[in-house]
Parts: C-alpha cells; structure tokens; sequence
C-alpha cells in the first residue's frame, strides 16, 4: 500500500482542497500534516489563536472521515522529510504560496525531499485561478480582464474517507483564546453560505455595516477562494480579484515587502512622531471615524475596509508617518493579516505603489469621509462615542498641502 502525505498551510479545511485530492487518488493511505513553524508564530496573537482554532476544527473534521491532522514542530525542511520517511510516504502534497517567506520556505522543503528522496507535488488551491499566468501586470483594471479569461478548476467536495495508518502519534494542537470571530472552517462555511452578496455594492462603503466578514476564512483557507467565487458575481467577485491581484503582485515583485513599489517615494522625509503614531494606535487623533477605526481594531482584529482606507490615509497624509509602520501594526492585530493583502492596500492607499491615480484622489479628509459613510453617525458611536471631545492632533487642511509638498519633492528626486 502506498502512502501519501498532504502538508497543510494556509488552507486549513476539507472541501474543495486540490492536495488532499490529489493525494486521495494516487494513494491507498494519506497522512495529513500541519508543521508548527516557529518563526511564524509570536507574530499576531489574535491570529495565531484563529490558527489554533482552525487546526482543532480540520483535526475533527479529517476524524470524522477516518483520518487525523499530525502535528509536527520545527522546520518543514527538517520535518516533513523526516515524518515522510519514517512512513514510507511515496509523496508530498502542498499547495503552491507567494510571500517571499512562503517562496524561499517551499524551495527549502522541495530540495530536502528530493534528497531524501520523496516526490513534492505542488497543487493549486489558495487562489481563485493561477495568478502566475498573466503577464506582470501593475494596473488592476487589465489584469482583471486578463484573470477573468483565466480557466478555472471545478470546485471538489469535501471526500468522505481519509484511510490513514493507525497508531499515529498526532501531537498537541494549544489551546486557541477567543477571538472576535470564530476560526475554523465549520464557522467559514456558515457564514460564507449566509452571506447575500446581491447586497454587497449597495452597502459595501457603509462603515456601520459588517460586509462579509470572510476575510480572515479566506486568509487561512478555512474556506476556498475558487468556491467562494462559484457562489459569488458582481462587485464581491471583483473584490475576490483584487485579492489574487496583490498575490500575482507580490509574486512577481518580492520586493514590496521591503520598500515602495514605485521608489521614488521611497525618498519622502516622514515625520515620524511616536506620540502621533501611539494616539493614532490608540484610536485618541481627535477625528472620530479614525478613532472609531483603530478602537475596533484594538479591540476585535478586525475594521471595515473603508475604515482601513480612512485610518491609513490618515496616517500617511495627515501624521506623515511612514506607511510601513502603519502596515507592520495591522500585521500585529488583524485578524485576515496577509502579506499580500496588507501591503498591497498599504501601498495603494499612501500612493506608492501599483495601480496608480492621483495623489488627491487618495488623500482622504476623515470628516468628509466620516459624513459619507457614517452619515448617522452609528459607527462612530459604537466605537469611539467620546472622540468628539478629543482636540484634534492635526488640521487636516494644514496637513494636506505639505503631503502635496513632499511627494512633489519626492517626485522631483
């Protein structure tokens, strides 16, 4: 009997899961793994306690169909050769990633399991189509023409057996604390089969509603990309693409991570103020809708996509503080933190990265902002109702012309 070994990562669930299939179908008996790698860990509290929940609910799920989730620790290179060997798996099965760390990762496990002579099979899985087909593209709008004319996999259901050999020895998965969300592909799936997205572009900028709250499912796989986007049309779907937009972005730009897309900004004179960028953190600028928008952050992991674009511009265009500070803080408590994701929003929104426009066109006046899509003020209240008597730190409009002064100046440069 042949064995293979299925090594899980940011698709923690059963359904529509290529490597498992794949493994399912060239073997009698499939391993299933997920390698507790420390150097992702002590990142995010609020996400690691997402992933904990995510790996007790696959665990139950892969049990409930015979099989189990091995947990191992260490370095995948080291480990899964390790394990792989150890079980005479004929063959790893993993679905391909594009961060630079998840790269540089991948080419390390590839070359220890030929060595030891174990078959890596890389499937697709995490993202919508094969965003490595396009041509390298830096505007949105003609990689989404592109994308949408990409062919698509079938959707595959969740398999009702998973054979593997007795006598595993299955490793502790830690205790998950709560988090705002419940993680776990049981969870992702109800609230993906609840949600209306015939609603979506009606109410989609209304920051006193939720929207879809997939994001953090999506971010761990909880749920699949490509049968979210069966279920899906109109402005959600677009949406889906833009989220294999940064991927196909940061893959072909590994570079992002570190400084801006378009370098030339990389010159900007940021002030920098700790005590600007703590009263920002901490939700007290004296602009209610930022305020209300860092406080639902702190305290959830999570904040509306509008209130993301709002507190960001804020930060960038009104404190002047370096757009990567801002990005490394959402890292730290979002829920749905994704390299791609993360960067390529920051990116966007300080005006220094791909999908070019107008510096004024994303220079956002928070009160205006704040009329627009709160004009009843519901969200604000929810989140921060004594920020109207908080003095504001900045005068937007003062603010305004020096943002217009350094990106001249950078520009120039």
């Amino acid at each position: 009997m042949t064995t293979g070994l299925v090594w899980f990562r940011r698709d923690l669930r059963v359904h529509d899961h290529p490597p498992l299939r794949a493994a399912l179908d060239a073997h009698e008996r499939v391993i299933c793994v997920f390698v507790l790698d420390e150097r992702l860990l002590g990142v995010s509290e609020n996400r690691e306690s997402f992933l904990y929940a995510c790996l007790k609910d696959l665990r139950h799920s892969l049990q409930q169909r015979g099989g189990d989730l091995v947990i191992l620790r260490g370095r995948p290179e080291k480990e899964l050769p390790r394990y792989a060997r150890k079980h005479d798996a004929a063959a790893v099965y993993f679905a391909s990633d594009v961060s630079p760390f998840a790269m540089d990762r991948d080419k390390a496990v590839v070359e220890a399991l030929k060595e030891a002579g174990v078959e890596p099979r890389r499937t697709s899985g995490n993202f919508i189509a094969d965003i490595g087909k396009p041509k390298p593209y830096v505007v949105f709008t003609p990689f989404w023409k592109a994308w949408q004319q990409l062919p698509r996999r079938d959707v595959i259901g969740a398999p009702r057996k998973v054979p593997t050999p007795a006598g595993l020895e299955i490793g502790e998965i830690p205790n998950p604390k709560p988090t705002w969300l419940k993680g776990g592909e049981h969870a992702g799936r109800k609230r993906m089969l609840a949600f209306d997205h015939t609603t979506y572009d009606n109410t989609r900028n209304a920051l006193a509603q939720d929207t879809s709250l997939l994001s953090p499912y999506l971010h761990f796989g909880a749920i699949s990309a490509r049968e979210l986007e069966e279920r899906t049309a109109g402005a959600y779907a677009r949406q889906l693409a833009w989220r294999d937009f940064y991927a196909h972005l940061l893959l072909n730009n590994p570079t992002n991570t570190k400084q801006a897309f378009r370098k030339e900004f990389d010159d900007i004179e940021w002030d920098d103020d700790d005590e600007h960028f703590d009263a920002w953190r901490e939700g007290r600028t004296g602009y209610p809708v930022v305020d209300a928008g860092m406080r639902q952050l702190k305290e959830t992991g999570w904040m509306h996509n509008r209130a993301r674009l709002i507190v960001a511009s804020f930060l960038v265009k009104d404190l002047h503080i370096n757009w990567q500070r801002g990005e490394r803080h959402f890292m730290e408590l979002l829920l749905d933190g994704d390299v791609a994701q993360n960067n390529g929003n920051w990116q966007w929104i300080s005006s220094v990265g791909v999908d070019p426009a107008p510096l004024t066109r994303r220079l956002y006046n928070p009160s205006l902002q704040q009329q627009r899509h709160d004009p009843d003020g519901a969200y604000v209240n929810r989140w921060a109702p004594d920020s109207q008597t908080i003095t504001p730190i900045v005068d937007h409009a003062v603010e305004r012309e020096r943002t217009l002064q350094a990106y001249a100046k950078a520009r120039g440069s």
